[in-house]
């Protein structure tokens, strides 16, 4: 790629990855290559073998169809997704991940296609990654215009082709424009009657393998006294139990100090707690999978963080952790006192 065409194609505007909702799909024209630009991966002439050439996915389709989610269902999965990136720099992109070393594996890009030249980019980058035997797959988005119609008029906000012009001239625009793409497309998704959750759904089906998406947990203990987290999805209470700040051999330690722990769970309530509260969460966690909700934050709370909310807060992560389930133990309030 010469000088010329890089510093045309970074001063190329940022698209919006189209949301379900269309709230936030509002790309602009992409600038244009001189025609005859000439994209090469170059991993042939770095000796990168086939085996360290990341996979591919393409990520495209009319604006408001779900785009956006469907890119970040792969993200959750564990692919490295890069929005909008221009068509001729792929190859580029592909590049980078086979010098890796292995740590990006997979590759999703997200591409919107509106331009002749910009589409005879990515049609020479899809052909000179066919020679350089890289595995790729594009999934297209589509969806009925009265989908899209409804959309956008929800969201009070323009088609971005449809210029002077009505939203179902700006949709007919762009299905002419996209229809080579659509009838090249290995996957194609029809979201007309889709919500989030059954989109993220197909894209699991599709792409999460035997593998079940991975549901990831941050289980934070915080002092009531200093406010409750603003990021919580669950949040629990731990001022039923005595408080060993009234101990004065516990006082100066903390929930993560053995003799602390042991006197919490000591106490009435603490060990029926810790084994209902796991149970309600095995629940809760077996619905966030299905509804395609990846992460969620339990907080544990006490007065003042630092010793009956740190002790379940240990507890309850291994139980989590012994079941499969990726936990992180945050103390937000310990130390504070």
């Amino acid at each position: 790629m010469t000088e010329h065409d890089r510093s045309t194609e970074e001063r190329s505007t940022q698209d919006q990855a189209a949301h379900m909702d269309a709230g936030e799909d509002q790309p602009r024209q992409p600038a244009g290559q001189e025609d005859g630009a000439q994209v090469s991966t170059g991993i042939e002439a770095a000796g990168v073998p086939d085996t360290a050439i990341p996979e591919l996915v393409i990520i495209s389709g009319m604006s408001g169809a779900g785009r956006s989610t469907a890119a970040k269902c792969l993200e959750d999965l564990g692919w490295f997704v890069v929005d909008n990136l221009p068509p001729a720099l792929i190859p580029t992109m592909v590049e980078l991940g086979a010098r890796s070393q292995g740590n990006v594996a997979r590759i999703a890009v997200v591409v919107d296609v509106r331009g002749g030249r910009f589409f005879d980019n990515l049609r020479e980058s899809l052909a000179d990654l066919e020679a350089k035997n890289v595995t790729r797959r594009i999934v297209f988005l589509e969806s009925s215009d009265e989908a899209l119609v409804r959309r956008f008029e929800s969201v009070r906000r323009p088609h971005p082709l449809q210029g002077d012009g009505r939203i179902v001239d700006g949709i007919a625009a762009e299905r002419e424009l996209l229809r080579e793409l659509r009838g090249d497309a290995d996957l194609v998704i029809d979201t007309s009657s889709l919500n989030v959750h059954e989109l993220r759904a197909k894209m699991d089906a599709q792409f999460a393998g035997e593998e079940k998406p991975e549901l990831r947990a941050t289980v934070m203990s915080f002092g009531f006294k200093y406010g409750l987290p603003v990021d919580a999805d669950l949040v629990a209470d731990m001022r039923f139990l005595p408080n060993p700040h009234w101990v004065p051999e516990l006082r100066p330690y903390t929930g993560l100090n053995e003799e602390v722990a042991t006197y919490v769970f000591n106490q009435p309530g603490a060990k029926e707690f810790l084994d209902r509260y796991s149970e309600l969460l095995r629940l809760i966690a077996a619905g966030y999978r299905r509804e395609g909700k990846r992460y969620v934050t339990i907080a544990i709370g006490c007065t003042g963080g630092k010793h009956r909310s740190v002790a379940m807060s240990e507890r309850l992560a291994a139980r989590l952790a012994a079941e499969g389930v990726e936990t992180v133990v945050v103390h937000r309030d310990m130390g504070r006192e």
